[in-house]
């Protein structure tokens, strides 16, 4: 178990969180929930010791391994993958660095031989014999084929790096887990696997996710990090919003009934309270009025933008039509696909990370060409784009506003025109001239949507817009994406995004694409009755 007694974190004036006393159990996987900055990350760093809490303790128990999943790659650049996943398990991972170095001698000293004796023994009860086998099968279910294995870890790209760390810290197999963002750079398979992995789990599990689907798989509870304190729910994200709601309901009509009689009193001693004859009766009404209290109903830090995608121009019933385009770079990514997209369908483009899903999406969007076929656009298509890498387009240091008015090529607009367009993407006050540079990952792809919202495009294209947002943003843009009726391509690995979403699917596999005509649980259960039929 790992608690928390009166922990509070400051900054200044700002206070993330006060006097916070909460207990994680074993055998109970928690999903530390909370909108963006309200300190999330900052209060798993300091159930690690990575932080220091302004004030406040927390106890582990005696005995007890902590894993937490490390978000820099950097000082493992030059490891061999392997390794790095070895070193999750830092008792296994001294005894074996010290097996290897006496086997490394060609002769060994008394004192060696001695050693070497006994570190055969210690080797296999530490899992030794099995830890490459271990190892292996973390990596290959997060996604890294084998023939990484015994590579660097420079040999892999940033989100396969994020899945090494992963993967180290499972491998220790800790007593308390503590995970921040771990499906970051997942795609739905790794994703899946990840939900079975901690599903078995028997220790304690905390986890920081956006993922919806993720935490209603995972969690068995819910700690919610608002009103700047923790507060436990059981049951899974779904069942926190069921309560939260309820309790908040409750408390507006009890607070409802309240005002009422309030009211009442208010009035019956207003008429009587001068009446000689109603004097007791307006006496015993005040005092009454005295106890009632109404239960504040505390401002919380979660706030919802208001998406809302309308086009300037009608879009035909002509949108894209592919002709057996090709595409490849260091090697064939997928080749001979035909297909037209149509006005009112929503194409989510899925596959494993690596097979060409953004290649795919920048062809449709004419931002790239195919190496073979044709691309064909309708004369009345205009593209609203979010990018993968929302900071690749948000680069220096100009203010947040003046970004925006520049990027929707809209000089003539004024400042309060920019200001509302800002304000519904949560930009209020003086946050509307924040400079470019110190925007959060949240911040910026809010702005990217702001823009998208003032561009008005009638084909809205989207790669992994949720990466950045946290839960209540991902719902507001999940609900405006279902009110366009216009054509929207998007590439996710958010699995309740795109099943909310798709009527039909790209799914890249194998350098063939296939086109599916439906939403995700008919694709799955296509794809579920194709694995059956297959030879064994």
């Amino acid at each position: 178990m790992i608690a928390t007694s009166s922990v509070t974190m400051s900054f200044g004036q700002n206070t993330l969180f006060k006097d916070v006393s909460v207990k994680f159990r074993p055998g109970n996987r928690y999903g530390l929930i909370g909108a963006n900055g309200v300190g999330k990350s900052t209060f798993m760093k300091i159930m690690t010791g990575e932080v220091v809490a302004t004030k406040g303790q927390i106890a582990i128990d005696s005995g007890c391994t902590l894993g937490y999943l490390k978000q820099d790659h950097y000082e493992y650049e030059n490891t061999v993958i392997l390794d790095v996943v070895f070193m999750g398990n830092p008792a296994l991972w001294r005894i074996h660095q010290e097996r290897e170095h006496l086997y490394s001698h060609e002769a060994l000293t008394e004192k060696e031989e001695e050693r070497a004796a006994h570190i055969e023994e210690e080797f296999g009860n530490a899992g030794g014999y099995t830890m490459e086998a271990e190892a292996a099968k973390l990596l290959i279910g997060l996604g890294i084929d084998e023939s990484f294995h015994s590579r660097p870890l420079s040999a892999l790209t940033g989100g396969f790096k994020l899945r090494v760390l992963l993967a180290q810290c499972l491998f220790g197999k800790p007593d308390i887990l503590l995970l921040d963002e771990p499906t970051n750079h997942l795609d739905m398979a790794s994703r899946e696997w990840l939900v079975g992995f901690l599903a078995a789990n028997k220790g304690t599990v905390v986890v920081i996710s956006h993922d919806r689907h993720f935490l209603n798989s995972v969690c068995t509870h819910i700690a919610d990090l608002d009103y700047c304190e923790v507060r436990l729910f059981t049951g899974n994200y779904d069942d926190f919003m069921i309560a939260n709601e309820e309790a908040l309901e409750r408390i507006r009509n009890d607070n409802s009934k309240k005002e009422k009689r309030v009211a009442e009193l208010r009035e019956f001693i207003s008429r009587f309270g001068a009446n000689a004859s109603k004097a007791r009766q307006a006496t015993s009404r005040q005092n009454e009025l005295r106890r009632i209290q109404l239960e504040e109903i505390k401002p919380s830090s979660r706030q919802s933008p208001y998406i809302r995608f309308k086009p300037k121009q009608r879009l035909g019933d002509k949108v894209i039509e592919l002709e057996g385009i090709s595409k490849s770079y260091d090697s064939l990514l997928f080749r001979d696909f035909s297909a037209t997209i149509e006005n009112d369908e929503k194409v989510a483009i899925l596959g494993t990370n690596g097979v060409g899903k953004t290649t795919l999406l920048r062809i449709l969007l004419n931002e790239l060409q195919p190496d073979r076929g044709k691309v064909r656009f309708g004369d009345t298509v205009d593209f609203s784009h979010f990018p993968q890498d929302a900071g690749s387009q948000l680069k220096g240091r100009e203010p947040a506003m003046e970004w925006l008015r520049c990027s929707v090529e809209q000089r003539d607009l004024t400042d309060p025109e920019l200001r509302s367009f800002m304000g519904k993407m949560l930009f209020s006050g003086d946050d509307v001239n924040k400079k470019i540079d110190v925007l959060s990952g949240g911040e910026k792809a809010r702005l990217i949507l702001a823009r998208m919202m003032m561009q008005g495009g009638n084909v809205i294209a989207l790669d992994e817009p949720t990466n950045h947002l946290d839960l209540e943003s991902i719902e507001s843009l999940n609900y405006a994406l279902t009110l366009v009726q216009n054509t929207v391509l998007f590439v996710s690995h958010d699995y309740e995004f795109v099943r909310s979403l798709a009527t039909r699917i790209f799914y890249i596999d194998d350098q063939k694409i296939l086109d599916f005509r439906g939403g995700l649980e008919d694709f799955e259960s296509y794809r579920r009755k194709a694995r059956r039929k297959q030879p064994s």
